[in-house]
C-alpha cells in the first residue's frame, strides 16, 4: 500500500520541477539575455520580413516563446512585449501578448497547485490560513489587485493564488483583465519603435515605467475595494 501511494505523491512534482530545470537550462544557454532594444534594431529586417512573410507561423512561434517565458519565470517579458507591439501593432500584438502570458501563467498556476498547494494547505499554520481565509472572501478582487500593484513579480502573482486555493476560472479571468493595462501600453511602445529606428533614437522604457505606476496603483486600490468594502460590513454591529 505505502509503495503505490509514493510514487503517486511524487508525480504531483514533477511539473514543477520541469519548469524549475527549465529555467536552469535557460539561464545557462543565456536565453535570458536575447531579447533587447539591439537586437529589436539589429533583426529588424529579417524578423518584420519573417512576419510578413509567415504571419501565422510567427504569431504561433511568437505566442508559444511568450508562454515559455512566462511559465519557466525567465527574465525579458519586458521587451518580448515591446517586440510583440514592434513586429504585429499595437492591437493584435497586444492579444498576443496577453495569449502568450496567460497560457505561460496558467501553467504555472497549474504546476505550484499541484506541487504546493494541497500539502502546503494540509500543514499550514495558524497565520497562513488566516491569509488563505481572507484571500478566500473575495479573491477575484486579490488576484486583481496583485496584477496591478507594479512591485509584485508577475510569477509572485501566478503562484501566490495557487497557494491560497483560487479556482483556475477566476485565476484566468483576473489574468487576463489585471495584464491588459500593462500591455496596451508596452505594446504601443514597440509600435513605435519603427520611427524610434528611424530617428536613431532609443526610447525611455524607465522613465515611461515611472509614469504609469501611479495609474497602476489607482487600479490595484479599485480593484480592492469589494474586499476593504466587506470586511468593513462585517465588522459593524447589528
Amino acid at each position: 500500500m505505502t509503495d503505490t501511494v509514493k510514487p503517486r505523491a511524487w508525480r504531483r512534482f514533477l511539473p514543477l520541477l520541469a519548469i524549475l530545470a527549465l529555467l536552469g537550462f535557460g539561464f545557462a544557454m543565456g536565453w535570458h539575455k536575447l531579447f533587447s532594444f539591439d537586437l529589436l534594431k539589429a533583426q529588424r529586417a529579417a524578423l518584420t520580413g519573417f512576419v510578413a512573410a509567415q504571419p501565422w507561423l510567427a504569431a504561433l512561434a511568437f505566442v508559444a516563446i511568450y508562454a515559455a517565458f512566462t511559465m519557466t519565470m525567465l527574465p525579458g517579458a519586458l521587451w518580448l512585449s515591446i517586440g510583440g507591439g514592434f513586429l504585429f501593432g499595437l492591437l493584435p500584438g497586444a492579444g498576443l501578448i496577453v495569449i502568450g502570458a496567460t497560457l505561460g501563467a496558467t501553467l504555472l498556476f497549474l504546476a505550484a497547485r499541484s506541487a504546493l498547494g494541497e500539502g502546503l494547505r494540509q500543514r499550514a499554520g495558524p497565520f497562513m490560513e488566516k491569509l488563505r481565509g481572507g484571500f478566500q472572501e473575495n479573491p477575484f478582487s486579490y488576484m486583481l489587485t496583485l496584477r496591478f500593484i507594479p512591485i509584485v513579480p508577475f510569477s509572485v502573482a501566478n503562484i501566490a493564488p495557487a497557494l491560497l486555493g483560487a479556482r483556475l476560472g477566476s485565476f484566468v479571468i483576473a489574468t487576463i483583465i489585471g495584464i491588459v493595462p500593462a500591455v496596451v501600453a508596452y505594446a504601443w511602445i514597440g509600435s513605435g519603435l519603427g520611427a524610434a529606428f528611424d530617428a536613431g533614437a532609443e526610447p525611455d522604457i524607465g522613465g515611461f515605467a515611472a509614469q504609469l505606476t501611479p495609474a497602476f496603483v489607482a487600479l490595484a486600490a479599485v480593484s480592492l475595494a469589494p474586499a476593504l468594502i466587506k470586511r468593513l460590513s462585517k465588522k459593524k454591529p447589528a
